[in-house]
């Protein structure tokens, strides 16, 4: 498989890792659109939100409890903080292994761009 977050679980590849456990790893992007911008995956490969199934429902919780105690480590929960996935080509998904950014550190405006 050439998915390069599966590389990067695997220890292929060098990430900057913040949070990893039995079913999540957490890195910070090598493109930051804020001052704090990490990529939370799920160890296990889905290529893309409409391929979750109902046993995933747990592990894509543990991704978002995941992005709310990173934003607590790194300071901004209460000031507030950004959680986004994207979903295929038009949605602006560009690896295809679900993965939620976390954004903080700046007021982040909407629509996003």
């Amino acid at each position: 498989m050439d998915c390069i977050f599966c590389k990067i679980i695997n220890g292929e590849l060098p990430s900057k890792v913040v949070y990893e456990d039995d079913h999540v790893l957490a890195f910070h992007d090598l493109s930051p659109q804020a001052p704090t911008h990490v990529l939370i995956i799920p160890k296990k490969h889905i290529s893309t939100l409409n391929d979750l199934q109902d046993e995933d429902a747990a592990l894509v919780g543990r991704l978002q409890l995941t992005a709310a105690r990173l934003a607590k480590e790194f300071g901004f929960a209460e000031d507030g903080y950004r959680v986004v996935m994207n979903c295929n080509e038009a949605g602006g998904q560009t690896v295809w292994h679900i993965h939620m950014h976390l954004l903080g550190g700046r007021a982040l405006t909407w629509p996003p761009g």
